[in-house]
């Protein structure tokens, strides 16, 4: 009820309407630059807790000084100009401390605690600025109301930060700026409730500053500084909103990347795209604030293999579960967030390399038996036969299935391929470590046989083959139950001293080994090499016989043996050859 009368009776409502204004303002303030406070780092930091320290400070001090201006005591009075600002400093100064508590974290009741500071911060402020008021007479205290306007302001100031910085939500923010003004008014009024004056005799100094100019000078300044600061906060958070946005863009932009992209600060890393997170399998969040050596072990943009920008250089990438994925890196120096930072792209090599692998493989090797194919095997045994010049010998072992040509016209082509396959195997099973097998046409397949030091060699190469394939036969059905191969050799130097005369013996010797039944082998003979002169010589001039006109068809009659009666004719093609 004192402090009701004191309100209605010796205040000017006007004046106090103009400070509960301020007083709601500089609470506003407050909590929303505390929460900028809370959201900033490093030096932005502590540049916007001196800045909401400075604006809240002044816009309580304002509060109290309106307030006191509002109040009209019955007697002339002034206000001393240094306790005046020593007020001023001690609400700004307790309000800093207050905010720092609140945003430190250090303990569970940091916010409370710091509420607490400010509040009594405000009534610091409050009875130093009464202390600076100078009337002709003397200020009589209750003890008791002084004691409450301090319980009330630090009570409430520690519920406005408990509850206005808990979370960022437009009620929680209006309710605890309801709480900090409420903290203010009720200490101020409660205090004025608190003073008597007493007056008498003595004037007031000369020096003291009259109370209509420190209401202009106030208003303007509390006024001017929370303006000021609410504006820097509108532009900080549109800057912030901005460069949110740009971010958000950028980091839209990297994630449609294919290719893993990261960000390092020095070998820190600050920033990932989801390609990369997917790549290493691990969360973006826990890939930020890492080394970059975490994951790209000999990558030290220092002094590893990403030392030199722009050139691209294949390295390993360590998964998120252990193993090491090869890819390609590059590095290149870019400015981020204001600062020097490097910008990594990487891109994975295993599809390319597991490409290039089989292209590799069917370069050099046939594609359907797996084996080596004509143009390695060339370049092997033009190898081994350098390497046999020296007084070495080898042995070029000719292979290909029986009647194939027969089995693929009754079976088809895919009975046919299994068949190969079957063949290859085989011969691959039936081969010494240091032999090269290889097919070299449609079912011909040969075999090198390096550093020959016993003519067997190659013949148990060659019944080993014929084994494995009676057994294939006889469990198998269809084409493979029709399996059998025929062999032909020759040896170097004693066959051919060159790739092209071994290949053509080996292949003279595998004819006459056909012409003597299947699963059969033969080593060349020189009267081989003669009789397959001859045939290529007779195959030639046949060729050309019909163009010569040395081709004439003759029918020869047949009787019946009983009456020697002619019943038919044998159709004969005769060919009168100039030089045969």
């Amino acid at each position: 009820m004192t402090v009701y009368l004191c309100l209605v009776g010796q205040h000017d409502l006007r004046l106090v309407a103009l400070a509960a204004a301020i007083c709601g303002v500089a609470a506003f303030a407050a909590i929303n630059l505390l929460h900028h406070v809370i959201r900033s780092e490093g030096a932005f930091r502590t540049l916007w807790l001196a800045v909401a320290a400075l604006a809240s400070g002044a816009g309580i001090w304002a509060t109290h000084f309106i307030a006191m201006l509002a109040f009209n005591p019955g007697a002339p009075v002034g206000y001393n100009a240094v306790l005046t600002g020593a007020s001023l400093a001690a609400g700004v100064a307790m309000t800093g401390l207050g905010f720092m508590t609140a945003i430190s974290a250090a303990f569970p009741f940091a916010r409370a605690l710091g509420g607490a500071i400010v509040g009594i911060g405000v009534a610091l402020m409050h009875y130093m600025g009464m202390d600076a008021l100078e009337v002709s007479g003397s200020i009589q205290w209750d003890p008791s109301l002084v004691v409450a306007s301090i319980i009330l302001s630090v009570l409430l100031g520690a519920a406005a930060l408990e509850i206005g910085l808990r979370r960022l939500t437009a009620p929680a923010v209006a309710f605890g700026a309801l709480l900090l003004a409420a903290a203010i008014c009720s200490l101020h009024f409660t205090a004025m409730a608190a003073a008597s004056l007493i007056p008498g005799p003595g004037p007031i100094p000369a020096n003291s500053i009259p109370p209509r100019w420190l209401a202009i000078l106030v208003s303007f300044a509390a006024l001017g500084i929370m303006l000021l600061a609410l504006a820097a906060l509108a532009m900080d958070l549109r800057d912030r909103r901005r460069a949110e946005r740009e971010s958000d863009r950028m980091r839209g932009l990297a994630d449609a990347a294919l290719e893993g992209l990261l960000i390092c600060d020095d070998d820190t890393i600050v920033a990932v795209n989801a390609s990369l997170a997917a790549l290493i399998g691990a969360e973006e969040a826990k890939l930020i604030g890492g080394a970059l050596a975490a994951i790209i072990p000999d990558a030290s943009t220092r002094s590893g293999a990403l030392a030199e920008p722009h050139r691209a250089v294949e390295t390993m990438l360590l998964s998120a579960s252990g193993a090491l994925i090869l890819v390609e890196a590059i590095r290149r120096p870019i400015v981020f967030a204001g600062r020097p930072h490097s910008a990594i792209a990487v891109r994975d090599l295993r599809d390319r390399k597991r490409a290039q692998s089989v292209i590799d493989f069917l370069a050099h090797n046939d594609a359907l038996t797996g084996l080596a194919n004509r143009a390695t095997f060339n370049v092997n045994l033009e190898e081994a036969i350098a390497a046999c010049r020296r007084g070495g010998r080898l042995a070029v072992l000719r292979f290909d299935v029986d009647r194939f040509k027969e089995v693929n016209d009754l079976f088809g082509y895919a009975d046919a391929d299994d068949l190969l396959r079957t063949v290859a195997r085989c011969a691959s099973e039936a081969i010494e470590l240091d032999c090269l097998i290889a097919r070299v046409g449609g079912d011909e397949f040969a075999v090198v046989v390096p550093d020959l030091t016993q003519p067997s060699q190659p013949q148990r190469i060659a019944e080993r083959l014929f084994d494995a394939l009676r057994v294939e036969r006889e469990k198998g059905s269809g084409a493979l139950a029709l399996m059998s191969v025929s062999a032909g050799v020759a040896i170097f130097p004693d066959d051919g001293d060159d790739a092209t005369s071994l290949m053509a013996n080996a292949e003279a010797a595998l004819n006459c080994a056909k012409l003597e039944g299947r699963s059969t082998y033969r080593f060349f003979e020189a009267a081989m090499g003669e009789e397959a002169r001859e045939r290529r010589l007779v195959e030639g001039e046949l060729r050309n016989a019909l163009a010569r006109n040395e081709l004439s068809l003759v029918f020869q009659p047949q009787a019946r043996a009983s009456d020697r009666a002619i019943v038919a004719f044998e159709a004969l093609l005769r060919w009168t050859s100039p030089t045969r």
